[in-house]
């Protein structure tokens, strides 16, 4: 739940930088990698990362530039990376520019509840977070660089000439 903007807006920032980075290391082959047959993948879980953005946040009034919740993913990694960032920033602007911090105590119906948007925007970042860890799953799986995301990953243990904890 957030209680201040600025304190989103920080939040956000950080995070959007460590969804980008795990989406640049996505390969086009890499993007149809699951891990069972049933299961959604690689490619999907970004794009849904992406979508979501703007499915979570069109529903409390933030407009953020992003593919509509339906679309397929691209098949270009590059693309759905691009498409994220685009719609980062169109997020992390909008907010800074036309919110206040008595629009996060607002309560909006989602999905059947009432939500306050600090906790909305924190469910967004959740979100994230959860399919992020689902995507460096993929990503190892793949034989794809992971890297860390709340500190070093296997690769960066050993640029920094230590080995990874076990």
């Amino acid at each position: 739940m957030y209680y201040t903007i600025q304190e989103f807006l920080k939040d956000w920032k950080g995070h959007s930088e460590t969804t980008i980075k795990i989406f640049a290391n996505l390969t086009d082959a890499s993007l149809s990698r699951k891990v069972y047959p049933e299961g959604r993948t690689l490619g999907f879980l970004a794009w849904h990362i992406v979508v979501s953005i703007g499915e979570m946040c069109g529903k409390i009034g933030i407009k953020a530039d992003s593919p509509d919740e339906n679309s397929e993913p691209p098949n270009k990694a590059s693309e759905i990376l691009e498409a994220y960032k685009k719609a980062s920033s169109t997020l992390y602007n909008f907010v800074e520019k036309n919110w206040n911090d008595k629009k996060l105590a607002e309560e909006v119906n989602l999905y059947g509840e009432l939500w306050k948007n600090g906790f909305t925007l924190g469910a967004l970042i959740a979100h994230e977070i959860h399919h992020r860890g689902q995507m460096t799953v993929l990503m190892r799986q793949a034989g794809l660089k992971v890297p860390g995301a709340y500190g070093p990953s296997k690769e960066e243990w050993a640029q920094i000439g230590m080995p990874s904890p076990r």
